[in-house]
């Protein structure tokens, strides 16, 4: 059987399939350029001296960051083996944005330490597998330690020292975010929106509230604000729309009977049956109003749901409950203590439905947040689980310009999610110092064999990165200040760059060539005689003047020399920017834009 080396073989695929690949080092090393780039323009905003970054956006101002995940998500290279090494790092961020909401730059500075020792010690001929295996079992020492370190946050004031900290010392921030704990617990719900003022504000929105209003504005019973106001109100849900007055008169009926106001919310009222509640309430004077129901499709069935278990009713349309709304009785009714609506939302407060449902339901949502991987999905599960629950808080974000304000909007959801995790785990000494202290759980542990511990010696290495980074980004010689968020980013930076270190081909696209402009003259054109094409047998042979075709062949010309010109700026344009990438360092300040297309 015949053997191919690693070109022959390169060759041989690049002919056949739409791939390139390169082996062994010549991959790995194409890779860590990439990996460089991207752990360049994060690293740059570690610590409370980091630095912002300027972001190129498609649409709208630039952004000014320094949250380490979405530097990383900005950048995407034009060498795609490069690219290759910084979405990888990419996912290290990714990951630990997803477990812990903080600590994406951490990762990435352990995941480019990690990566490269494991390059250099493959390159002097160790077994990558086994360099994996001793850095794993490394990270699982270091874990073991963190967590001996680890010490529960309780009390208001040491949240928001947390908060403080992790929004770089904005005591204000830290402030809202402890209050905002505290009113919805510290696994409520807590949202941060742009604010409309200079200033930076907390909203607490209790019980039930979406964005739908009363369908028509007959309904309004307060000369002062034009809302509908009403306390002790039944709710009647129905998840189809409501057109005929048979299906409504039975539930007016016994509204009116038991003196109390009515609230229709369904998918829709209109025809008749609106007609006629809108003549209830002006010429009997009966307290009804009709709201739409919010969302669309599934999530407008899992709404309702949630409003029937909050308030005890039973939904009618619903393909699980065969009975129709003419025959309705007074305990298929929700009820809630107080409600409100304006031609924008609708508040449902204090609803009187079944504690132990309500909070089956609250756990099932929690369940299918932790299921989901859509983003959409588990925003919409969180504001279902925040209608349930004590609420939520929303932080509203005030600033003199969109570019301010986005940058803070960064700075209080890393905080936030800090905050959340220090309240569920626990924290460490900051600033990298807890990572260094960990080190004295691998002093005693010894690997199984050479190349293992290589491995262990490698996260030794690693773990003194992230403080090296941080004094660096302060202006201050590393060496001495190391010599003299964690856990997450650790394992999820061992886990990728050990894998990292196993490669030995990288395989990738190759760009599909682009068919050339056609330069010249107008030939090929059949049919049209005269215009360089083969005229048609029924045609005959047109002359056409000396002058026009004098005039063709100077357009012709000029646009070839056009082609070229745009070209030759092409070449030039490319050699500058590899020229830039192989110097493999964006420097403490970064300014990340889209590529320039022609």
């Amino acid at each position: 059987m015949m053997r191919l080396n690693g070109r022959t073989a390169a060759a041989v695929l690049r002919r056949n399939f739409a791939k390139d690949i390169k082996f062994g080092a010549e991959g790995r090393t194409a890779m860590l350029v990439g990996v460089d780039l991207l752990a360049d323009a994060v690293a740059v905003t570690m610590g409370p001296k980091g630095r912002n970054v300027i972001i190129e956006q498609s649409w709208g101002s630039p952004k000014i960051t320094k949250d380490g995940v979405t530097v990383a998500k900005s950048i995407d290279l034009p060498d795609k083996y490069q690219n290759l090494g910084a979405k990888l790092i990419q996912d290290v961020a990714n990951k630990a944005n997803e477990e812990a909401g903080d600590g994406t730059t951490c990762a990435t500075v352990l995941a480019r330490a990690i990566t490269k020792e494991g390059f250099e010690n493959i390159s002097r001929g160790a077994n990558s597998v086994e360099i994996r295996r001793g850095v794993m079992a490394a990270v699982e020492v270091i874990v073991s330690e963190l967590k001996k370190l680890s010490k529960p946050v309780t009390t208001p004031e040491e949240i928001a020292q947390v908060a403080t900290i992790s929004a770089n010392g904005d005591k204000v921030i830290g402030g809202l975010i402890s209050e905002a704990m505290k009113k919805v617990g510290n696994k409520g719900v807590i949202t941060v929106k742009d604010g409309k003022t200079l200033n930076d504000e907390l909203e607490l929105i209790e019980g039930m509230k979406f964005d739908r209003g009363y369908i028509s504005p007959y309904f309004i019973n307060t000369a002062k604000g034009a809302k509908v106001e009403y306390e002790k109100a039944l709710i009647l849900l129905s998840e189809k729309k409501i057109s005929n007055v048979n299906d409504i008169v039975p539930a007016l009926e016994l509204a009116n009977k038991y003196r109390k106001p009515l609230v229709i919310i369904a998918e829709d009222v209109d025809g008749e049956a609106l007609t006629t509640l809108v003549l209830n309430r002006l010429k009997v004077g009966l307290q009804i109003a009709a709201v739409k129901a919010p969302g669309f499709g599934d999530n407008r069935k899992n709404t309702l749901k949630d409003m029937a278990i909050a308030t005890g009713a039973t939904i009618f349309g619903d393909d699980a409950n065969l009975v129709k709304m003419e025959d309705i009785q007074i305990g298929d009714f929700g009820e809630v203590e107080e409600v409100s609506i304006t031609k924008d939302d609708t508040l449902l407060l204090r609803g009187k439905g079944d504690p132990k449902e309500i909070e089956k339901r609250i756990e099932q949502i929690a369940d299918e947040i932790e299921q989901s991987t859509s983003e959409y999905e588990k925003e919409k599960f969180n504001e279902r689980l925040a209608k349930l629950s004590r609420g939520v808080a929303v932080l509203k974000i005030g600033g003199a310009s969109e570019v301010e304000v986005g940058e803070k909007k960064d700075r209080v959801t890393d905080a936030l999610n800090a905050t959340r995790a220090a309240v569920e785990e626990g924290i460490v000494p900051g600033g990298g110092v807890a990572l260094l202290r960990a080190l004295k759980g691998l002093e005693s542990y010894k690997a199984a064999n050479e190349d293992q511990q290589k491995g262990v010696n490698i996260v030794k290495k690693a773990i003194r990165q992230p403080i090296s980074t941080i004094v660096r980004n302060a202006g201050i010689e590393a060496a001495p200040v190391v010599e003299k968020v964690v856990r997450t980013a650790l394992q999820d930076a061992a886990g990728v760059a050990s894998l990292l270190a196993t490669t030995e081909a990288v395989v990738v696209e190759i760009p599909k060539p682009e068919p050339a402009a056609p330069a010249g003259g107008m030939g090929g054109m059949g049919g049209m005689g005269g215009m360089g094409g083969s005229p048609s047998n029924n045609t005959k042979k047109r002359r056409i003047p000396r002058e026009i075709v004098g005039q063709m062949a100077i357009d012709a010309g000029q646009a070839k020399i056009g082609a070229q010109r745009c070209a030759k700026r092409d070449r030039e344009d490319e050699i500058t920017l590899r020229q830039k990438i192989n110097t493999g360092c964006m420097g403490e300040e970064s300014v990340i834009s889209g590529s320039r297309t022609m």
